[in-house]
């Protein structure tokens, strides 16, 4: 039986019906993507053209060792209403050109993100991977006053060619730090800083190793109060397992968020 066969609804004894054809558009495999994709790709082509098509799984949720609590839920549920009416006009006049990612939801997470902030109303926030600058605009924008988020990369900004960072974004109320916090020496230097977090946006690798350590890393650390953590891309073929092998309270909120996937955890949370 090809592999393909296990994929159809063809009942068993019913006449072969001919396979797919391959679209005719078909976007380069990039290196970044995972064997398991690139593997899936050779065997099973897209069902439809895409702009940019991904390999993921889907699975039962009553076998996962975590559950959303009810802090998640409603969290999730008032966010999402929130985003509604954000308007990111002021980052999106940065933006030399489409398309206009933030003004896109749901489909990316920019205005689910601007709703979580609005609702939790941290006073800390921690960003893994500054990349070119709109989430932590976002974050930024929402921000009560006297906040601040921190974003962490290994490349400094002004080195990323689509960013739309400027020098004068930088203040009291948002900081760069160049460093790597998948190296647990590395952060056990911003313990003090990290312990203070109310939310943790996580948007990194992907490469599964990397948000492996990261979470190793917050597991060493005990929390001043009661942070959530966004993760991107959970349903990316590399974070599935990942994601699924978090045993706090998560929820999925993809439908809310980035189509790629978003996940939020209640670090410290119970389930309920």
């Amino acid at each position: 039986m090809k592999i393909l066969d296990l994929f159809s609804d063809r009942k068993q004894g019913a006449p072969r019906q001919e396979e797919p054809a391959a679209p005719k558009i078909s976007p380069p495999i990039s290196p970044e993507r995972p064997a398991g994709e690139i593997e899936a790709r050779q065997v099973l082509p897209p069902p439809f053209e895409s702009s940019n098509p991904h390999y993921s799984l889907i699975y039962p949720t009553v076998d996962d060792p975590a559950r959303p609590n009810n802090r998640l839920i409603n969290l999730s549920l008032a966010a999402a209403s929130q985003a509604s009416s954000v308007d990111l006009s002021s980052i999106l006049s940065r933006m030399p050109c489409p398309p206009y990612w933030p003004d896109v939801w749901p489909g990316e997470h920019y205005k689910l993100l601007a709703g979580l902030i609005k609702e939790l109303a941290p006073r800390q926030v921690i960003e893994i991977g500054t990349s070119t600058g709109l989430s932590a605009l976002t974050i930024k924008q929402f921000l009560p006053e006297d906040a601040n988020v921190t974003t962490y990369d290994i490349v400094p900004w002004k080195e990323f060619d689509a960013t739309v960072l400027k020098a004068e974004d930088f203040d009291s109320r948002l900081t760069q730090l160049i460093c790597d916090l998948s190296d647990r020496s590395v952060f056990d230097q911003h313990r003090d800083l990290l312990k203070k977090a109310d939310f943790v946006f996580i948007d990194a690798a992907k490469d599964s190793t990397q948000e492996d350590l990261f979470l190793a890393n917050f597991d060493t650390l005990e929390f001043d109060n009661e942070p959530i953590f966004m993760f991107d891309d959970v349903r990316l073929w590399n974070m599935l397992r990942t994601w699924r092998d978090i045993k706090r309270p998560k929820l999925d909120v993809t439908s809310f968020g980035h189509w790629s996937g978003t996940g939020l955890v209640d670090w410290n949370g119970n389930a309920s």
